[in-house]
């Protein structure tokens, strides 16, 4: 079931949604050091991490499915968000160089038809990096956040899903591993807790970040090699077929 981008709006425009945020984009931008030039699509409600590449992408764009809703992004320009359908999305094949899905994998319900469309859009070198719940983190039960709606998931789950849709897992990366709470103590010490979390406990991570790339399989064309042995056919020599013919004979006569 797909959250409402107004309520994911106003998550992240709280104050324990702004440090999920922090510690998120922190993660990506390790992942991602680089994406000078490249096309970079944002599918789901990546709003809160795609300004961390405006600067240096090439182009930025923001698919929000419409069972999500869409909203006016960024703020101070026209508009880069569309609405689409999840599964035909409004892009040709091998058009873009990097995928970012937050607030989607877990919500979708043509999930399959959707990791298609993002396996068809993405270009041969590229990459896809999604961002789920992880399913033994405390976020993942408490559904007061977006952490906390649809479906979370471990990482041999998620690498099992992008296998069988053709991707192939590149690695993964615990995030967010401050509790839920509007503590301003807690708040105010989440990077604290991200790197004992990170460095001792990263089953309890709030996300999965995990990084992929597109499964392609060349042909490899059988050549026929043509063999050098001869073939013979044994025949029966004249001599044992005449043997043959006069014993036959000699049996038939009374």
């Amino acid at each position: 079931m797909w959250m409402d981008a107004v309520d994911l709006r106003d998550f992240y425009s709280s104050a324990l949604g702004g440090v999920a945020r922090r510690m998120i984009r922190r993660r990506i931008r390790e992942m991602w050091p680089d994406c000078k030039g490249s096309t970079i699509l944002g599918l789901g409600y990546t709003t809160p991490y795609l300004g961390l590449f405006k600067s240096d992408a090439g182009r930025t764009l923001a698919f929000m499915p419409s069972s999500q809703g869409v909203l006016h992004w960024p703020n101070e320009n026209r508009s880069l968000t569309t609405l689409v359908d999840e599964a035909d999305l409004p892009l040709p094949d091998l058009s873009v160089d990097r995928v970012l899905i937050v607030h989607a994998v877990e919500c979708s319900e043509q999930l399959r038809s959707l990791l298609r469309e993002v396996w068809r859009v993405l270009n041969g070198c590229g990459k896809v990096l999604i961002v789920v719940p992880n399913r033994t983190g405390i976020w993942a039960r408490m559904e007061r956040t977006p952490f906390g709606m649809g479906r979370p998931y471990s990482p041999r789950q998620i690498n099992g899903l992008l296998r069988d849709t053709m991707f192939t897992p590149l690695h993964s990366e615990p995030a967010l591993f401050v509790p839920p709470s509007k503590s301003r103590m807690i708040m105010g010490s989440a990077l604290a807790w991200e790197k004992i979390g990170y460095r001792f406990f990263p089953g309890l991570a709030g996300v999965y970040l995990v990084e992929a790339t597109k499964q392609i399989y060349a042909a490899n064309p059988q050549r026929i090699v043509k063999s050098k042995r001869k073939t013979m056919i044994a025949l029966p020599s004249r001599e044992s077929w005449h043997t043959r013919q006069n014993h036959q004979r000699n049996t038939e006569k009374p």
